[in-house]
């Protein structure tokens, strides 16, 4: 299977888009060994959201590592962030600026549309589906797109980003009550720092399958890894500290499901 997922039956599908670490071994012999570590993965983000169960909530994540395709790009590997620097569709270095491949062996032009059909379009595909299944049973769908990120990455940001970083295309890919609604959780609290549509606006899935119009209703949630896990390798996971950024985790994705079933 070129991907994980489990059908739910309330109105709401999370996506995991880079939580992937299985690498191909046609691949893998082909990485330099700073590759290994895949120090760019959304770690552990399964067992942080492990309470989707009890909501009825549809998941998908990947399999394959990001390192092999970049499900979160789109296909034909625009920035989403023009005139900033990004990683790409077939990623070629980490976010240290660190070389992935050894010398002469990075993927071409045919090898990423190769990647496109076998990784990517699948992932896409059960998304799509499962957008379409949820919207024709309840009229409403929310597609929440989770992520987690590093606190401290220089090639992307100066500083420590926020803890939670809220993307909703500039207010394009949902509702903007049912953004508010979210939002609204996070702000009732005051342990976490918050932005919305800041740095992170949401990725190709936020901003492609966001059509509020249609009533499909997405949010990209992107959090510093530090509120529940090791950053540094081998990046293990904190239950002490999971447990304590858990229940307002769960609170959004309850108010952004209420929004939409109201």
């Amino acid at each position: 299977m070129e991907f994980r997922f489990k059908a739910g039956k309330a109105p709401i599908l999370v996506s995991m888009p880079h939580v992937g670490t299985d690498i191909p071994d046609d691949i893998a012999a082909r990485l330099a060994p700073c590759a290994l570590a895949r120090s760019d993965t959304d770690w552990h983000l399964a067992e942080l959201y492990g309470f989707l169960d009890e909501l009825g909530a549809s998941t998908i994540s990947a399999r394959w590592s990001r390192y092999v395709i970049d499900l979160n790009r789109p296909p034909e590997d625009t920035n989403l962030y023009p005139g900033l620097d990004t990683t790409g569709l077939c990623p070629v270095d980490t976010f240290g600026r660190d070389a992935l491949y050894q010398p002469g062996m990075a993927p071409d032009q045919d090898e990423v549309r190769r990647r496109l059909e076998r990784y990517w379009q699948p992932y896409h595909g059960q998304l799509r589906a499962e957008l379409e299944r949820l919207l024709a049973l309840h009229g409403r769908v929310v597609l929440w797109d989770a992520h987690s990120i590093a606190s401290k990455v220089p090639r992307f940001f100066e500083g420590r980003l926020p803890d939670l970083n809220f993307g909703t295309a500039d207010g394009k890919s949902c509702a903007p009550a049912m953004q508010a609604a979210v939002v609204e959780v996070a702000r009732a609290q005051e342990r976490y720092s918050i932005a919305v549509n800041g740095r992170f606006k949401g990725g190709y899935i936020t901003r492609h399958y966001g059509r509020p119009q249609d009533n499909v209703h997405a949010l990209q949630l992107e959090m510093c890894q530090c509120l529940y896990m090791n950053e540094a390798p081998p990046f293990d996971y904190r239950p002490d500290t999971a447990c304590q950024v858990q229940p307002l985790l769960r609170r959004m994705i309850e108010a952004a499901v209420d929004w939409v079933g109201a």
